[in-house]
């Protein structure tokens, strides 16, 4: 069965940390799919590359073309992989405008991995304080480990014994356990199908 997977990264910068764990991840869940039969499709997208579209989308109240299919694309994968920079102790404000402009059915049991850098370790609470609760309001399926990256998580090298690759292998190997046993998702487009004016006025 071919699988999507669709990755969205919050970075701000390029090259960034956060677009980098998302790469690792991506991959990781690509190898642990294909390890139980199934061929992968990985989406990512950069939400820097949006962020007119998002702030447009929150002004006007509908997507712009562009932001429709990066919606599309994430209603329509069989799992997400969402990492974000910390800010404040939180996510940053790309990916608090995404989350704002998806349409509230797009996750409803998808199942999806979150994960965050930070420049301590110390912000790694972001990951069960901020993000785990948003999208467990979306009616996703979050996976048990989550994955945050500090600086000095990138010098441990790329082991079998770093801490890093551990928590990215263990992480994606229960994301792709999730999607494995589900089947391919269904999502309608609000759009499709409006209330016509007429009925809404209470008309005949």
């Amino acid at each position: 069965m071919r699988r999507t997977i669709a990755v969205v990264s919050a970075g701000l910068r390029q090259p960034s940390s956060t677009r980098m764990l998302a790469d690792r991840l991506a991959d990781a869940a690509r190898r642990e799919l294909e390890q139980l039969g199934a061929e992968v499709d990985v989406e990512v997208i950069e939400l820097r590359d949006h962020a007119h579209d998002l702030v447009n989308n929150l002004l006007a109240g509908y997507p712009s073309e562009e932001l429709k299919r990066v919606h599309e694309t994430v209603a329509g994968a069989d799992a997400l992989i969402a990492v974000t920079p910390t800010f404040s102790a939180s996510f940053n404000g790309f990916f608090k405008m995404f989350v704002e402009v998806l349409d509230d059915t797009a996750l409803v049991d998808k199942p999806v991995l979150v994960a965050a850098t930070g420049g301590t370790g110390r912000h790694s609470l972001v990951l069960e304080h901020a993000l785990r609760p948003v999208f467990t309001y979306l009616h996703a399926v979050v996976v048990p480990t989550a994955v945050f990256a500090a600086p000095e998580d990138w010098g441990a090298g790329d082991t079998a014994e770093s801490s890093l690759v551990h928590r990215i292998d263990r992480a994606a190997g229960e994301l792709a356990r999730e999607v494995d046993r589900r089947d391919k998702p269904t999502h309608t487009d609000p759009f499709d199908n409006p209330t016509p004016f007429a009925h809404l006025l209470g008309a005949e």
